[in-house]
């Protein structure tokens, strides 16, 4: 059975879509409520400028993060979606595309400027609930994905039982991680290299 850690290190839009892994039981979703989206910021917390109030995911109230919820799993779905037919070169859906827009719209960024004792620097800021901020920076994530040529080179992973993406550093890249399918197709080759002959064959 596959680790059930959250996979992260892709580009965000990936490690959004990666949330939902698949177990024998069947897809499990990594931030279905309030304690999997909080531990799951925590993680990427550093990638979420803008999304995030000063003190991160630790100062959202578990209320922040209910409403959050629903907004980051419809993200995610359009963001699969879409992903999914731009890796293979073809037309991504068009309400994924809607969704994925919809999505920015209801809380864009601006690049707030402030002075810091010395010089005027800019930061991206976002208004509005914290759903619909954090909704916003993982569209534009999305976003920033599918307009890079390099969408088309998006992977999934060769583990039969894996349906994690990622975008290959080096084109012999096989498996989301060395160290979760890498090592339990090298495990289970070695296994079968070296078990025991059946007596009854």
């Amino acid at each position: 059975m596959m680790d059930l850690a959250p996979l992260t290190g892709e580009a965000l839009a990936l490690d959004l879509v990666n949330t939902r892994p698949h177990t024998p039981d069947g897809p499990v979703d990594l931030i279905a409520g309030v304690e999997g989206l909080r531990a799951w910021l925590g993680l990427q917390a550093g990638r979420l400028a803008g999304a995030l109030p000063e003190g991160g995911e630790a100062s959202l109230t578990d209320h922040d993060l209910a409403a959050a919820v629903s907004a980051v799993h419809e993200v995610r779905q359009h963001a699969a979606a879409a992903i999914d037919q731009a890796r293979r070169g073809l037309r991504p859906p068009d309400d994924a595309l809607r969704g994925l827009n919809r999505a920015q719209r209801a809380a864009p960024a601006i690049r707030a400027l402030v002075w810091d004792g010395v010089a005027v620097t800019a930061a991206p800021h976002r208004d509005g609930p914290p759903g619909d901020r954090l909704a916003a920076v993982l569209a534009e994530a999305v976003a920033d994905l599918l307009t890079d040529p390099a969408v088309t080179t998006v992977r999934e992973c060769a583990a039969d039982d894996c349906v994690m993406l990622f975008l290959p550093a080096h084109p012999r890249r096989r498996w989301c991680s060395a160290a979760r399918c890498g090592n339990r197709a090298r495990v289970a080759r070695h296994y079968r290299r070296h078990r025991a002959p059946d007596p009854d064959s």
